[in-house]
This record gives structure tokens, sequence and C-alpha cells, in this order.
């Protein structure tokens, strides 16, 4: 990760946070300025960019949530209240990973593996008790015709195909607890599916949250 610098976003970053946006995701709409700056008023600790470099090559968006407030399949926009993060509640336990983005020049180059890191550091020191998030399977419409996503996923997780983002994360320390079945509206590489993960905290989860993890978990094995 040499070269790589993690620091909360600031205002000056909003224009080039947009045309990473852009570079990743060519058919989605970017984060705008609105967005962007609703993150910085409501929980600024939780929005990261990351330099290479110098420049800004990626960012990170989150949130907290009170989990229990919220179904297991809900979308993405559900989770998020349609990517301003208004429904960020401090009095939960969970940092919800709502992005995280690297341009497509720099990846390969540690830039997301340290956004994942600083992640991982402000749970720590927030206390909480894990991070979830929603991992796109990328390229599960490679596979739709022959196989479902749950068994997409439980072969992701042995290792007997590869997925471009879930892999990623898997290799990150995060387990699979649940598929979605339409958390990205109009995605067609993922056609819609997603991948609830989970990484636990190690200095504040607790053995029912550990258990929990461990009973989901199984089915992925």
């Amino acid at each position: 990760m040499s070269g790589v610098l993690v620091r909360n976003t600031r205002p000056e970053d909003f224009s080039t946070i947009t045309e990473i946006c852009r570079d990743v995701y060519p058919n989605t709409p970017p984060w705008g300025p609105k967005q962007l700056q609703s993150h910085l008023d409501i929980f600024p600790e939780g929005q990261f960019a990351a330099e290479l470099d110098g420049k800004v090559v990626g960012m990170a968006a989150s949130l907290i949530l009170l989990w229990d407030d919220y179904d297991i399949q809900d979308s993405w926009r559900d989770i998020t209240d349609h990517g301003m993060f208004t429904n960020h509640d401090p009095e939960g336990h969970t940092l919800y990973g709502a992005e995280i983005i690297v341009r497509r020049s720099a990846q390969g180059r540690g830039v997301g593996k340290a956004i994942y890191k600083a992640r991982e550091d402000l749970v720590r020191r927030l206390g909480l008790w894990r991070i979830r998030a929603g991992a796109r399977l990328r390229d599960y419409s490679g596979y739709a015709d022959r196989m479902t996503a749950k068994e997409y996923v439980r072969r992701v997780v042995r290792g007997e195909l590869v997925d471009r983002t879930l892999t990623f994360q898997l290799r990150r320390g995060f387990r699979v607890v649940a598929v979605i079945q339409t958390y990205l509206l109009n995605d067609p590489a993922s056609l819609g599916y997603a991948a609830l993960i989970e990484w636990l905290n190690p200095d504040a989860a607790g053995e029912a949250q550990a258990a929990a993890a461990d009973a989901a978990s199984s089915a992925f094995r």
C-alpha cells in the first residue's frame, strides 16, 4: 500500500469522486454533490478519499445503522435512504459500507485494501460490532442460466468461481450471511443480486453476534 493515503473526504473532492464514478460505472448515475455533502453533514468520519501519489483515485461512503430496523432483503436504496444517509443512526452497532470505488487505472495497486483497512480502524475506534455491506455479484450474469444466485455465491466462497467484487471482499476477511435478490435495480451484470457480507470487530462483537454470523455463513460453506 506504499504511496496510498486514506483520509476523510472533503468538499473539494466531490468533482473528482463524480469523475471516478463515471469511470467505474459509466451507465449508472454518479454520486453528486448533494449526496456527498449530505454524507459529510451527517457522518463525516465515515467518508473516505484515497490518494495515490497525491491524486484522489478512490472513495468510500458509509453510515451507521441499527440493523434491527431493516429487513435482510432490503435494497441499497432502502438501506441508504436513496444515497442520502439521512437514516444514519449513531446509536447503532453496524457500519454499513454503501460504496467503495477505485479508478480503473489505479486498481491492483493496494488502494482498495487501504480503504478497507481505514474502515476497520474506524469500526474499532467507535466500538461498533461489525461492518456489513452488499457485495454486488458483478459476474453472476454469466452464470445465471446454469445456477441460482445462492449456488453461485456458495461456489465463489468455496473458491470454485471468482467474482471480481465478492472474491476480493472474502479475501479481506468478510463472510457471506445472505443473498439479496433485488439489491441493485437495473444492473445487468448482477441481475440485481448481491451478497450480504459481514466483518466482525473482534474487540466489540460478543458471543451472540459471533454465533449468529457463524450460523448464517454456514449455508455458504
